[in-house]
């Protein structure tokens, strides 16, 4: 149908597999598309396998034979929601293997192949492949989509779309559609689509749009998207996967064009929250004893979070998305240990909020020395409560792992560390996996399997100091990890790491 945002009164479904306005479709009939065939054709990947690690994708001419005209290309990694270029190849058979790295070398024959196919490259077509399933035993799915190339798109601004369901557990849905400006009310229903199947092309006017899933059938909506943008003539597919966020939901699309995917949420999709306590014991916080309640707006009367002790995780707390005002006070207290901080919770985001404690020295009179009396003490030192947040990873890999290092140590003699997953047969000078993380931030990092020997190394004018090493073994059963490091006045080295899980374990 469609009338609400196409100014007439039916579209018809016409036997070329486009949907399209009755009037258009008759100047598409009378020659507005190029009838020029090339000798050219395209291949797109498309990963939506939750647990599955970034994929690569190989076409070869002819496994068998290496010559230097023959085509072998092995193109970049694709992560789980992302997409592939189109890429462009001569109209050929092609043998196409899709594989990921288990190794440090990604060179193709190193890779471990999990699919091997000879395939055909058609003139003007796209294979569109997609990985989908659980990586262990993946379903490899693949689509011949027409190129369209109306000239008319261009004339009267209009996109070409095509949905195609990938959430196992409903077999046939239904994709509505209305103008951002617009209700369910006024939605008009763009296509069904069975589980897999990927529907026939649909012709839009370019404006901003919102998309509404129901049960194949149904009128209950599962889901409305947020307002989706459409500015281009080209072709987009609107895939419909589970959602692994932390709204009840149960969809997320993702919107392909010929070079990204771009995810959209439910409309007003509820957020969730953890906090962390990294405040450390300090005689210029002389009230403070190691806890503090939380409130979520400074105006609040009634903590979220009570008494979170150091080195400790609140339980999850879930709310609507929007900007928060966070406050800390100190347990059963009106006294505040910091107030008036945004945090802010997209839809459907899962975040952790780390609270800590830095230190500056006081200079007084601006002449540069902190020890006025020369007595080898800073005369005075001011402490100020700090906030920082962090997304919480959604990978569900089961290969490799996301582990997210939070730098919260804070010391005059350095301002970053680097920190070296060291393997059995590594040093730390020849670690493969090492990151530097700057003061009160964060850096992730994706690691395979393993067991590591974890360091953290500060650099003291020449010298490299280890200021924390502990063991990490990454295997399939783990979550995905943070590693926090703080200042420990109780430890050897005056530091610390702790591992911890990204999400609340279940």
């Amino acid at each position: 149908m469609l009338s609400s945002f196409l100014p007439t009164s039916q579209l018809v479904k016409a036997r070329s597999g486009l949907s399209i306005l009755s009037s258009l479709f008759l100047l598409s009939a009378c020659g507005s598309s190029s009838d020029d065939s090339s000798d050219i054709g395209y291949i797109q990947l498309y990963n939506a396998s939750a647990n599955a690690p970034a994929i690569y994708m190989t076409v070869d001419e002819d496994p068998e034979e290496d010559s230097d005209d023959e085509i072998e290309r092995t193109y970049t990694a694709v992560d789980f929601t992302d997409v592939s270029s189109r890429n462009e190849l001569p109209t050929n058979s092609f043998f196409v293997d899709l594989g990921w790295q288990s190794e440090d070398s990604n060179d193709h024959d190193d890779l471990t192949i999990i699919y091997e196919q000879e395939i055909a490259i058609e003139s003007d077509m796209i294979n569109f492949l997609v990985l989908a399933g659980d990586i262990t035993a993946p379903s490899i799915l693949s689509y011949n989509i027409p190129i369209v190339d109306d000239e008319d798109d261009s004339t009267d601004d209009l996109f070409n779309l095509r949905v195609l369901n990938l959430h196992a557990n409903f077999d046939n849905l239904d994709v509505y559609v209305s103008k951002s400006s617009e209700t369910f009310n006024e939605a008009e229903l763009l296509d069904s689509s069975a589980y897999t199947e990927l529907t026939i092309n649909h012709k839009l006017v370019q404006d901003d749009y919102t998309f509404y899933i129901t049960e194949n059938g149904g009128d209950e909506v599962l889901f409305q998207s947020e307002e989706v943008p459409f500015q281009y003539t080209s072709q987009y597919v609107l895939a419909v996967r589970e959602n692994l966020g932390v709204d009840s939901t149960p969809f997320v699309i993702d919107v392909i064009s010929s070079s990204s995917a771009t995810e959209y949420q439910q409309l007003g999709s509820t957020a969730r929250f953890r906090a962390y306590n990294a405040i450390q014991l300090t005689e210029q916080l002389a009230s403070y004893e190691g806890e503090f309640d939380l409130f979520m707006d400074t105006a609040d009367q009634e903590a979220i979070i009570e008494s979170l002790a150091i080195g400790q995780f609140s339980d999850a707390i879930a709310t609507a998305y929007g900007d928060y005002s966070f406050a800390l006070t100190l347990p059963d207290s009106s006294e505040q240990l910091l107030k008036n901080h945004l945090v802010t919770l997209t839809e459907n985001a899962d975040r952790t909020v780390f609270f800590y404690a830095s230190e500056e020295f006081v200079d007084e009179d601006g002449d540069g020395d902190v020890d006025e009396n020369g007595d080898g003490i800073v005369d005075e030192i001011d402490v100020t409560i700090n906030s920082l947040v962090v997304s919480n990873s959604s990978y569900q890999g089961i290969y490799q792992h996301n582990v997210n290092i939070v730098n919260l140590i804070d010391d005059e003699d350095f301002g970053s560390v680097n920190v070296y997953f060291v393997r059995s047969d590594e040093l730390i000078e020849t670690a493969e996996y090492k990151d530097t993380i700057a003061y009160a931030s964060n850096e992730s990092m994706l690691l395979l399997n393993n067991t590591y020997q974890v360091y953290v190394v500060a650099k003291v004018n020449s010298s490299d100091v280890i200021l924390a090493t502990q063991s990490l073994t990454l295997d399939e059963d783990s979550a995905e990890q943070y590693l926090i490091l703080t200042n420990d006045e109780s430890s050897a080295t005056g530091y610390t790491m702790t591992f911890a899980a990204q999400k609340p374990q279940t």
